[in-house]
């Protein structure tokens, strides 16, 4: 940053005073809050760790200081809610990502679902397993979500990131309003809430281990993460009947 740029004490002295107002308005909202997930609290969160921002940005760039503290989950990707304070209805969005890490797995457990259902009648494809493309949409047409991500490492794939919004509407979506496409227009003001699950956090984990004393905890961790179903082993049982 340019000399001309940097910002004055009385911007810095102001961002402070902009601090100790959102601190109070946090206050008053926790005090005042009607439930768990009053939104005023929410809003106020956000506003307070907005203008901590501001402000730990301008004393650095003016007297190269750090504000010694950090509001964990401030509003990093998401702006402040500003959806109604009583909601109708919800919408739950869900993204999880995988890598197809064992095909063969992968194939060998969609073809024995495949095979039951053939079973059961005629009009099954028996080629819809033989390939990746068709053995995914076998498996995912068979189990549910939340199952497919329990017992993943079955099913020959790798968790990537996962994320999960709960987005707040004044009225439920009439039937079929919005399955063509079911992720657009999101407004994120009307977040309520969300969780991420990454291993970029868990990354950040482990430097905190680093530096700590918890080396053998990190370890005991770090193994269990890694078991995993070996090559040769017989799959387990499926349950494909529903």
């Amino acid at each position: 940053m340019s000399d001309a740029a940097q910002p004055t004490a009385a911007e810095v002295r102001a961002a402070a005073e902009a601090v100790k107002t959102a601190l109070d308005r946090h206050l008053a909202a926790v005090e005042r809050r009607s439930g768990e997930d009053d939104p005023a609290v929410y809003e106020a969160f956000n506003e307070l760790a907005a203008a901590a921002e501001v402000y730990d940005e301008l004393l650095y760039d003016c007297y190269d200081e750090v504000t010694p503290f950090e509001i964990p989950g401030a509003d990093e990707s998401l702006p402040p809610y500003a959806g109604p304070e009583e909601p109708n209805a919800i919408s739950v969005l869900i993204r999880r990502d995988y890598a197809v890490a064992e095909p063969q797995r992968l194939l060998a457990q969609a073809q024995r679902v495949e095979a039951a259902e053939y079973d059961d009648g005629p009009g099954v494809d028996r080629d819809a397993a033989a390939t990746i493309h068709g053995a995914l949409g076998v498996l995912f047409g068979e189990f549910e979500p939340d199952e497919i991500a329990s017992r993943h490492k079955e099913f020959g794939l790798e968790e990537g990131d996962s994320t999960l919004w709960v987005t707040a509407a004044d009225e439920p979506a009439e039937p079929g309003e919005w399955l063509e496409v079911p992720f657009e227009g999101v407004d994120p003001q009307r977040v309520v809430c969300r969780f991420d699950v990454s291993a970029v956090f868990d990354d950040e984990d482990d430097e905190d281990d680093e530096d700590g004393d918890d080396g053998d905890d990190a370890a005991e961790t770090d193994e269990l993460d890694v078991i995993d179903l070996d090559e040769d082993e017989d799959l387990e049982p499926l349950d494909a009947e529903r």
